[in-house]
């Protein structure tokens, strides 16, 4: 019997999904499992309802959102259309291990369980004191992203030269930071 390219790709989305949990679960118990399918849906680029509807099947995935599973899980393109049973000749058998590894990106998303942890308690030290956490994250992002000092200049060049250079210097990595926006 031949299935439809739109169970194809569910029942492919819901491989995935199984790969990542198990890649992700050691272990599982309930604590474990909350809040997985949203962490799998943040993987995908996707919002966790989105994912839900889905898998209930009031939605389906499309040619562009098939190809995106593809490449956030390392799938080969097109493997999102073939059935479970039909592998491309050059395929790895080991699809586990698409998600052993976590792709280079840096679009802000946090990739584990440690960098939402962070991300969690310095939103909820923000969330309390605003101003405070504001000041106090610019001065430790400011240690931290100042470029490092250089060699002292020779006795001839000008100290107040270094200075304005230094200052040129954070002035240029404070622009590059988006300023955080004020509570209402």
């Amino acid at each position: 019997m031949t299935q439809d390219l739109a169970g194809i790709r569910l029942d492919n989305a819901l491989r995935l999904f199984d790969e990542f949990v198990s890649a992700t679960v050691k272990h599982p118990d309930a604590a474990t499992l909350r809040g997985l399918e949203r962490r799998f849906a943040e993987r995908l680029g996707i919002q966790p309802s989105y994912w839900s509807q889905i898998k209930s099947r009031s939605r389906q995935i499309g040619e562009r959102l098939a190809r995106q599973f593809e490449q956030a899980c390392h799938k080969p393109q097109g493997w999102m259309d073939r059935p479970a049973g039909a592998t491309a000749p050059a395929a790895p058998a080991a699809a586990p291990a698409s998600f052993s590894a976590e792709p280079p990106r840096d679009d802000g998303v946090p990739r584990d369980d440690d960098e939402r942890f962070i991300v969690g308690l310095v939103l909820s030290y923000y969330r309390r004191h605003p101003q405070r956490a504001r000041a106090r994250l610019l001065d430790l992002l400011g240690e931290v992203l100042t470029p490092p000092a250089a060699p002292p200049p020779p006795a001839t060049a000008s100290a107040k030269a270094v200075a304005v250079d230094d200052a040129d210097a954070w002035a240029r990595a404070q622009r590059g930071i988006a300023p955080l926006k004020k509570k209402r």
